[in-house]
């Protein structure tokens, strides 16, 4: 681990680029099935978190996607077309919308499954230990 503590540029580079061949590969099997449905990453981001968070207002959606408003209505305005969202006003507070992937939830599980596959066989070929690191890491670099 001391070797960790005189990490050069070059080095964090090369986190930095299996970061992003990562998110390339784990998204790549994803997008096929995006396209088909004509809409892209942005769309599944959406989706993901109301798989997640199903019922999140739209300003927690917000604050988790970190978009802006006219950004997130385009989205939001798509999936309602392809009928994969619905609205509820809060019972409370009438200002507040609640966001719920009900119908998405089938366009969310095919997506899942190509992903879950690959993430699932990394996993599978490293030790416990590992898994858990990664996780950790992961975490810190999203400050969670």
């Amino acid at each position: 681990m001391k070797e960790l503590l005189y990490l050069k540029d070059e080095q964090l580079k090369g986190f930095v680029e299996k970061l992003f061949m990562g998110y390339r590969e784990s998204f790549a099997d994803a997008k096929k099935i995006l396209e088909k449905h004509s809409i892209g990453i942005a769309h599944h981001k959406v989706i993901h978190l109301l798989s997640i968070y199903e019922g999140i207002t739209v300003s927690e959606l917000l604050k988790k996607l970190k978009v802006t408003k006219q950004s997130l209505n385009r989205i939001l305005k798509d999936l309602i077309k392809l009928g994969v969202i619905s609205f509820e006003k809060d019972k409370k507070d009438s200002r507040l919308k609640h966001v719920f992937n009900e119908k998405g939830q089938k366009l969310f599980n095919e997506i899942f499954s190509v992903q879950k596959k690959r993430i699932y066989k990394a996993f599978l070929n490293s030790k416990s230990e590992e898994v858990l690191f990664f996780d950790n890491v992961l975490k810190k670099i999203i400050n969670e």
